[in-house]
């Protein structure tokens, strides 16, 4: 298979009307949580406290979470909640995040599609809402060029995802399953041998050569072409547009009914910073560096930071009907009972807070509340 799409995937791309997830190296890698300690900025002028004295957030400290690092770094997101103050905790993994929010550690967290599908299933659709998109694109296969020259080399392989389940994993079994090959979803064998591995360790065992490539979200996949990798596959080729989610913003049920005023302007903070990205592209890439150093101790060389930060964009749109493919590609992996989705997605405060900006509305897919 090329990157052009195969006829399922041309059938995929004409149903799905809308354009279509990490440590310091890795989207939805695995590890501990690290409090980052946010001062943020000073109260806007007349200090006033909305209705929570405090919000509580958590995002990666990952470029595919710019919003997030940049909205916090240059002050964005505490200007709109004024002498409601900002605090934030960064984690290396999605459950363990979606896990503060059902525990009410954080009240929003920015976070991939995947752990958001697996929150709001497993809780019957009550503890989470999906309030925001946040980023699209930043995957990539890459690979060993003397061992893989083209997909078709792919077959008979080792490569490497982050995790059993999560979204890049559920990517790469659906592609194997296109390209008619067959894996064993559980376990990872089968014509390509499926190497879960943290993206924090990644580079070192395609270093060691351990794996033949990897299908990582950035920065990891830059991290490998920085080792002598080739870029074999970028995974924004397979979807309609060159569009799908990575990053999505949620809000416990609990503190969305009970602060809404608070999270609208949490989004209005968001959407502000995405804005200010967008114009300041390069302003925004050495904040976003800054935060990352601030909270890790050191910040990505430009031959990873610059190519990683090209492949990503930021977006309030969640992308929605790319949720709802990537929840399907799940259950076709195996790796997933068909969820019930309806009412996954609550916009009214972003749309609120878009058409206030001039912004048009996002739609939910039909997935959004009732």
């Amino acid at each position: 298979m090329s990157a052009a799409a195969s006829p399922r995937r041309r059938a995929l791309a004409a149903a799905v009307a809308l354009p279509l997830l990490t440590g310091l190296l890795g989207a939805c890698g695995y590890g501990s949580q690290k409090d980052s300690s946010t001062a943020g900025a000073k109260a806007t002028a007349d200090g006033r406290k909305l209705s929570a004295d405090t919000v509580r957030i958590g995002y990666f400290p990952n470029i595919t979470h710019a919003t997030p690092l940049v909205g916090e770094q240059e002050g964005l997101l505490q200007k709109e909640l004024g002498g409601t103050e900002l605090k934030s905790t960064t984690f290396n993994a999605g459950p363990s995040e979606i896990e503060a929010l059902n525990a009410g550690s954080i009240d929003i967290g920015w976070i991939g599609p995947s752990p958001a599908i697996n929150g709001y299933v497993k809780s019957k659709g009550k503890s989470l809402r999906i309030v925001s998109g946040s980023a699209s694109g930043g995957v990539k296969l890459v690979v060993h060029p003397d061992r893989v020259s083209s997909l078709d080399d792919v077959k008979g392989k080792r490569i490497a995802t982050p995790q059993k389940g999560n979204t890049q994993d559920v990517a790469f079994l659906h592609w194997i399953a296109e390209k008619g090959w067959k894996v064993d979803p559980s376990s990872g064998k089968g014509d390509v041998s499926v190497v879960r591995t943290d993206n924090k360790v990644t580079p070192d065992a395609f270093a060691s050569g351990s794996v033949d490539g990897a299908w990582v979200p950035e920065p990891t996949a830059s991290k490998l072409v920085s080792q002598g990798g080739k870029v074999l596959l970028d995974e924004s080729s397979l979807w309609p547009d060159g569009k799908f989610v990575i990053t999505n913003v949620v809000v416990s049920q609990k503190f969305l009914d009970a602060h809404p005023d608070v999270v609208e302007a949490v989004l209005r903070g968001s959407v502000r910073t995405n804005a200010w990205i967008a114009a300041n592209p390069d302003k925004a890439k050495a904040s976003a560096n800054a935060a990352l150093k601030k909270l890790s101790g050191k910040e990505l060389p430009a031959q990873v930071l610059d190519p990683a930060w090209k492949s990503i964009v930021t977006t309030d749109d969640p992308l929605a009907t790319t949720l709802r493919a990537q929840a399907d590609h799940a259950v076709g992996a195996g790796l997933l009972d068909r969820p019930d989705l309806s009412g996954i997605y609550d916009v009214t405060l972003l749309n609120k807070v878009l058409k206030a900006e001039g912004k048009p509305a996002v739609d939910t897919a039909k997935l959004g509340r009732q």
